[in-house]
């Protein structure tokens, strides 16, 4: 089990998404780019991989949203339901939201109960703004004690 500190680069912690060249293009967002060893069949960026790059962007947009619980929450992913729109040619940036109704709901919940549920939905764009896929992550977070 790792540590988390949001002081630290994440993405240290994640090897997949590591191995496959996801970055932080900013304090908000991720990013993949273009290359062959995450390209399918016809050329275009692997559905694995943009669903790689959306989910280790809501788990962490997730952990940002809540620094002062980082380190003592374990957040597994429960489901995901997820649309591909367009085919991804060009580098991919990860955008993610909450709902400030559905954070004050999770943050209530995991305080008063240890355990809580939350979505986040999430868009990739290529460099020209075209949505390629959006979705939604569903979380489980459980209390753990340091």
């Amino acid at each position: 089990m790792y540590k988390i500190n949001l002081n630290l680069d994440l993405l240290k912690i994640i090897p997949f998404a590591n191995y496959i060249g996801v970055k932080a293009h900013n304090n908000r967002t991720l990013e993949l780019e273009t290359q062959r060893n995450v390209h399918n069949h016809i050329g275009t960026v692997h559905a694995a991989a943009q669903f790689t790059l959306a989910e280790t962007q809501s788990g962490l947009y997730l952990l940002s949203l809540f620094p002062k619980y980082a380190d003592k929450m374990m957040p597994l992913l429960r489901s995901s339901t997820i649309k591909y729109k367009h085919p991804a040619k060009s580098k991919l940036i990860a955008e993610a939201m909450v709902t400030p109704e559905d954070k004050q709901k999770f943050e209530k919940q995991f305080l008063r109960k240890g355990r809580a549920v939350i979505s986040v939905n999430i868009e990739l764009k290529d460099t020209h703004g075209v949505v390629t896929m959006s979705g939604t992550f569903v979380w489980y977070i459980q209390r753990i004690e340091c």
